[in-house]
């Protein structure tokens, strides 16, 4: 029997036990991460109770009549643990559907967890998504290294990594989050006239909330940083969150040194390594220029999908 229960604070530790025995490897869906921005949302979560006990849950939020899993995250979508059947995840859509309609929801914008994320085979929810007649509206591609099957890197990364070395840039690990911002605030105000997702501020509080999850790496050149990334850290996957360099930094190589460290030498028991998305646009438009690098690391593509139903009137 499948029941469901709309998110409260309260339910904080409840949700967050589901998480660590979930068929997903990710903290992101950890309240102490994605409550970071709760005040831009209207939370419409969703806890999924089987035989009295919470067995998934929904992030999810809500915003003119359209609900969302989730605005504010990079994915969404259901994540349970493994007694959850077919079955149980057709009814747990049917249940949420019946309850958003009540609060006068009429369409639902989607987004799974992409598969590399999945600690076991985890797609009932696309298969639910296939029986509402959902339709496919974004595409978003990343780019992916399989640890124990790396494609070598491109003779441009090489001679970086030399040129770097030459340089004599060390790579550190650092919790220097102002000296990195400053360079990354800097490209992308002046290549996108975009600011990061998260402010210094957000990135630091999360940081203190999960000092083994986020790391930053970052190339140093005469005591002075010139290029790093920011990481989050799951079970298996190493999920790289901001890269940027200043212009000593693409000079001297600074950031295809950092990665080959990363790749080649420090997460090599890790089994992805997943360099984030170079599209926007809902996947319309693709940066050559960005997933051109990626690619030169080896990484290949791996997609990030979203979905679009209409709740029945």
């Amino acid at each position: 029997m499948i029941e469901i229960k709309r998110y409260k604070p309260e339910d904080k530790e409840v949700w967050n036990e589901l998480i660590t025995r979930s068929k997903i490897d990710t903290f992101l869906f950890n309240r102490n991460f994605m409550d970071y921005h709760s005040d831009r949302f209207n939370d419409h979560s969703f806890l999924i109770y089987k035989k009295g006990k919470v067995e998934a849950i929904l992030p999810g939020n809500s915003s003119d009549g359209i609900y969302y899993s989730h605005q504010g995250l990079t994915y969404g979508g259901l994540v349970s643990s493994i007694t959850m059947t077919a079955t149980d995840v057709l009814n747990t859509f049917q249940f949420v559907n019946e309850e958003i309609k009540k609060d006068g929801i009429k369409k639902v914008i989607y987004k799974p967890v992409p598969t590399i994320y999945h600690l076991i085979p985890s797609q009932e929810d696309i298969y639910a998504l296939y029986q509402l007649g959902a339709t496919k509206i974004g595409c978003n591609i990343s780019s992916t290294i399989f640890l124990n099957n790396k494609i070598p890197f491109t003779e441009s990364r090489k001679s970086g990594i030399r040129k770097a070395k030459k340089n004599n840039i060390s790579i550190e690990e650092s919790c220097d989050f102002e000296g990195f911002w400053q360079i990354l605030e800097n490209n992308l105000i002046n290549t996108y006239n975009k600011k990061p997702v998260h402010s210094l501020d957000e990135i630091r509080h999360l940081k203190n909330n999960f000092p083994e999850n986020i790391k930053l790496f970052t190339a140093v050149y005469e005591n002075c940083i010139i290029g790093g990334s920011v990481l989050f850290i799951m079970k298996n996957i190493i999920h790289v969150q901001y890269i940027s360099a200043n212009e000593l930094g693409k000079q001297k190589g600074a950031l295809d040194l950092l990665f080959d460290f990363l790749i080649n030498e420090l997460f090599t028991n890790y089994k992805i390594f997943d360099f984030g998305q170079s599209t926007e646009q809902m996947g319309r438009y693709l940066n050559n220029a960005l997933i051109f690098q990626k690619e030169g690391f080896g990484g290949r593509g791996i997609v990030y999908e979203i979905y679009e139903y209409n709740i029945n009137t």
